[in-house]
Order: C-alpha cells, then sequence, then structure tokens
C-alpha cells in the first residue's frame, strides 16, 4: 500500500466517494456533488499552499484518499482526514494512510502537531488514530450536523515529538 499525490485520473474515484451517504456522513458533509464540481475543486486544488490530498492504492487500486488540509505554517499545524472505501475497509489500510500522511506532514512539511476530529461513536476510527498516537484532546457538544441530527465530536492531535517517539518505539 501506498500514498501518491491526488492527480487528475483520480476524480472519478474521488467524485464516486464524495456522494458515498455513508462516507460523507464520517465527514459531515453532504453526499452531493457532481463531477464537474469535483473538478473545478481539483483547479482549485492545484494551486492551494493549504492542502495535500493523496489516493491511497494497494494493488495498483484506489482504496481510499487522505487529506491534509488547513495547513498553518504560522502554527505549524493542519487538519487530517481519511477516507477508505467500504469495500476495502478492515484490510489496515486506513491505519497505514494515516500513519504515512502524519508523516508527511511532520517529515516534508516540518509541521509540529496534526490533528482531527471524529465521531465520538466512530469507535472504529477513534481505535486507529489511538494506535498511531493521537490522543484525545476534548469533545465538542453537538459539533456536527449528520444524517438528521447533531453529533458530538472528539478533537484528537498528535506532536511531532510524539509521533517520533512511537516511530522509534513500535507496539
Amino acid at each position: 500500500m501506498e500514498i501518491r499525490p491526488l492527480e487528475e485520473r483520480d476524480l472519478p474515484f474521488l467524485n464516486m466517494l464524495f456522494n458515498d451517504k455513508d462516507i460523507m456522513g464520517y465527514w459531515y458533509e453532504e453526499p452531493f456533488e457532481s463531477i464537474e464540481e469535483t473538478e473545478n475543486k481539483f483547479q482549485k486544488y492545484l494551486s492551494d499552499e493549504s492542502k495535500r490530498r493523496f489516493v491511497v492504492e494497494a494493488d495498483d487500486k484506489q482504496v481510499g484518499i487522505v487529506e491534509l488540509v488547513e495547513i498553518d505554517n504560522i502554527a505549524n499545524n493542519c487538519e487530517i482526514q481519511v477516507i477508505i472505501y467500504k469495500t476495502y475497509s478492515g484490510h489496515g489500510y486506513a491505519q497505514l494512510a494515516m500513519k504515512l500522511a502524519t508523516e508527511y506532514a511532520f517529515n516534508s512539511l516540518n509541521l509540529n502537531k496534526v490533528y482531527l476530529y471524529v465521531d465520538v461513536s466512530n469507535e472504529k476510527a477513534i481505535h486507529i488514530y489511538k494506535k498511531i498516537g493521537y490522543q484525545v484532546e476534548g469533545q465538542m457538544r453537538e459539533q456536527f450536523f449528520s444524517n438528521g441530527s447533531y453529533h458530538d465530536s472528539y478533537f484528537m492531535g498528535i506532536l511531532k515529538s510524539e509521533f517520533n517517539k512511537k516511530d522509534t518505539n513500535p507496539d
């Protein structure tokens, strides 16, 4: 498995992910985007230094995406997001993609912190994030609206020093 930069050839796959109700429910976004909107966002993305989007590939197949967004070069932090298409879940792709993207944030972008938001009921994702070294830093009440109701969210983060320490001392 590897992550590589998002390319124009990936847009149909990206559009399919962004229109999946189950997937977008975890991203707290409406699953409603035309291919033209996906293409327009991609064109804007090409010149946006505050984002890095990677396609997750396994056996020459697109299995998901992992993104570093809201890259802040003054505070030296960013948010991370991951989607693994449901057909490929349960194979360890999310954990490895998160680890590789976090490593990229620290070692290539020289950031100090990577953070994320996760629904408090998404135990599977929380477990994956904790295995990498992310820690719950707080809980936000009714932070996101999805599937007809408000959801509490954990704010989780990891510091570069924690990641490098964990990376040298694997479980």
